[in-house]
């Protein structure tokens, strides 16, 4: 059965939106969930978080960022176009209850799936202070929703072009050193500023939360692609997680996984955009 794109934006340069009309996995989503997609029959198989979903209307927004062949593929699609494939929701929902007050971090793209989390912690009576960071402004994402659910937003953007120039570690040690009673802290975004976070919160011994984006197959636990280092323990991401403990996790092996197909990614890319421009490659 297809699954039809009823819309799709263009949100900041190279990262867009789209909603997808898929009343079954709707109905049973939950924050800090994934889908894994398929645009045709020779297309592979990528996973992408879960930023939105609305069960009365059936449907499932993703928000991905393009860097490869599959994502570029994703982005040149449009309303009314359709998905061969897609299969959710995958992975543990996050542990939301009320806690005190959480901190929630999004970097980059990582804004995108921490939006349904910060909602969550603030429905669900907390009092949330979020973090969201940028390279700039311009790739800024979600700041209105996320102040919506928010009792306190922190801007951060790496040039200052907004808010505090620097980034979202500097915002969470600030909080931590004066005195701020932090009972727990989400963090997701590119794995060097998860780590990043988890050296800032380690020193206070505040539980931190991280969601973990490493490279996955067929995202049942079957092919092991997605393993990772938690307490010297291995871990499935798609099944043990995609939340583990930032204070367990080994990062350095997590990046060094996500690096070892970027070869075969550039061509596949380089190809792609051949094939699209009709070049003779």
């Amino acid at each position: 059965m297809p699954f039809e794109i009823l819309e799709k934006q263009e949100l900041v340069p190279t990262i867009y939106l789209m909603k997808i009309s898929a009343p079954r996995v709707a109905k049973k989503a939950q924050p800090g969930q994934f889908v894994i997609l398929r645009i045709n029959e020779k297309g592979e198989r990528i996973p992408l978080t879960i930023a939105d979903f609305d069960r009365e209307e059936g449907t499932i927004t993703m928000i991905f960022q393009t860097v490869g062949k599959t994502t570029a593929h994703l982005a040149s699609l449009r309303a009314g176009d359709e998905l061969l494939n897609f299969i959710g929701p995958l992975g543990n929902p996050a542990h939301i209850q009320k806690e005190g007050t959480v901190v929630l971090v999004g970097g980059g793209v990582g804004v995108a799936p921490i939006f349904p989390q910060t909602r969550a912690f603030y429905e669900a009576g907390n009092r949330v202070i979020s973090i969201i960071g940028a390279r700039s402004a311009n790739l800024l994402l979600w700041e209105d929703r996320m102040r919506a659910v928010s009792h306190e937003l922190y801007i951060t953007t790496d040039d200052g072009t907004k808010g505090h120039h620097g980034f979202v570690t500097d915002i969470v040690k600030r909080l931590l050193e004066d005195g701020v009673n932090i009972d727990r802290v989400v963090a997701i975004g590119p794995p060097v500023m998860m780590r990043a976070v988890a050296g800032v919160t380690r020193p206070f011994n505040v539980k931190t939360i991280v969601s973990l984006n490493s490279i996955m197959v067929d995202g049942t636990g079957m092919c092991g692609a997605c393993r990772v280092l938690v307490g010297n323990e291995t871990k499935f991401a798609c099944v043990d997680g995609s939340e583990f403990d930032a204070h367990l996790v080994d990062f350095t092996l997590l990046m060094n996984r996500l690096a070892v197909y970027q070869p075969e990614e550039k061509i596949a890319l380089e190809r792609y955009k051949c094939e699209r421009e009709g070049c003779l490659c």
